[in-house]
């Protein structure tokens, strides 16, 4: 699996608060990809190869979705003074895409694209169910 480095930029090390958002952003990425793998499966076998490449191609999309959210609000503080729209660009494709091609359906598609939410969610449960921090 890559890991996620810091951009090589002209300052020393990264602050302390931008180690931590590295690290929170290759959690994210990993329980993103755990929870698809977990999800595929009894999606193929409940359903049918077809449906479980939809949520997967959705999944995979909200991957993309992540990381570009998160490039953004890397360049939130050093680079911009606002978040760009442009990843949503990803999603309206993506259902575009879904409504026009044959033999995709929008509702798989859209599911997967929703594992990301399913991440943030378990990542706030396990945060708040966690004694040690």
């Amino acid at each position: 699996m890559e890991e996620i480095s810091p951009p090589v930029s002209e300052s020393s090390e990264p602050s302390a608060s931008m180690q931590d958002f590295y690290r929170l952003q290759q959690e994210l990425l990993v329980i993103t990809l755990i929870l698809t793998g977990l999800i595929f499966f009894p999606v193929w076998y409940f359903y049918s190869l077809n449906i479980a490449l939809n949520y997967l191609l959705g999944a995979c999309t909200g991957v993309v979705y992540l990381k570009l959210l998160a490039r953004n609000v890397e360049q939130l503080g050093s680079q911009k003074d606002k978040l760009g729209k442009s990843h949503i660009a990803v999603f309206i494709g993506l259902i575009i895409v879904g409504t026009q091609w044959n033999g995709l359906h929008v509702l798989p598609i859209f599911l997967g694209f929703l594992t990301y939410k399913a991440t943030l969610i378990v990542y706030t449960l396990r945060t708040l169910l966690d004694p040690g921090d």
